[in-house]
């Protein structure tokens, strides 16, 4: 059993930053790769940025040169700074990690940001 809990996100202003965090707890094993997909009303979930335990790191063209993923392997935790937020980025913003040698593929529950003046 794997819990992802996601922190940080809320109402911000266009142009305004964000940064949203997610702990996992649980069976973690050393190898996987964490990230954050996203969900806007009638939309589709969608992939935001990912990185392995490696620190290889993947990043939708929507968001690339506004947004930084990092994470730190001792606190199972996984970050996203997101600048230059733009009212089109209004969306739950999930946790994930997959877990490949063990067949996991675990979600948070998300945490809403929502982008207006």
């Amino acid at each position: 059993q794997v819990q992802l809990v996601e922190s940080g996100g809320g109402l911000v202003q266009p142009g305004g930053s964000l940064r949203l965090s997610c702990a996992a707890s649980g069976s973690i094993f050393s190898i996987n790769t964490m990230g954050w997909y996203r969900q806007a009303p009638d939309m589709q979930r969608e992939l935001v940025a990912v990185i392995t335990s490696g620190g290889s790191t993947t990043y939708a063209n929507s968001v690339k040169g506004r947004s930084t993923i990092s994470r730190d392997n001792a606190k199972n935790t996984v970050y996203l700074q997101m600048n230059s937020l733009k009212p089109e980025d209004t969306a739950v913003y999930y946790c994930n990690l997959k877990q490949y040698s063990a067949g996991m593929d675990s979600w948070g529950k998300g945490t809403l940001v929502t982008v207006s003046s």
